[in-house]
């Protein structure tokens, strides 16, 4: 996929969690915050402005090879990710990720 003239990441507004990754797109962008919580990850995204746009939990998709995944190592939100699906970059491989409430 390629992105064209993307946003660059604005100031942190002082609701956004600092562990969140900005993750931009043409014309727009939105912090995406992961964490772990039990067996599942819960994803938080928020507007440049702090507003909180979505948030639930995810888990792998059924097959995916997750076991490489390590939420404590570097790893970047990449696309395609919104409040349903959400795609990891971290180590050369992406992981996919969906969210609970929707059935895969």
């Amino acid at each position: 996929m390629d992105i064209y003239n993307t946003l660059p990441a604005p100031e942190r507004h002082p609701d956004i969690p600092v562990t969140a990754h900005w993750l931009a797109g043409e014309g727009a962008g939105s912090w995406y915050d992961l964490k772990l919580n039990g067996t599942n990850y819960e994803m938080q995204r928020y507007s440049p402005q702090g507003k909180l746009e979505c948030e639930g939990y995810f888990n792998f998709v059924q097959g995916e090879k997750n076991t490489n995944f390590d939420i404590q190592q570097p790893f970047q939100f990449t696309y395609t990710s919104h409040c349903k699906r959400i795609t990891l970059a971290q180590n050369k491989h992406n992981f996919v990720m969906w969210n609970m409430a929707y059935k895969q």
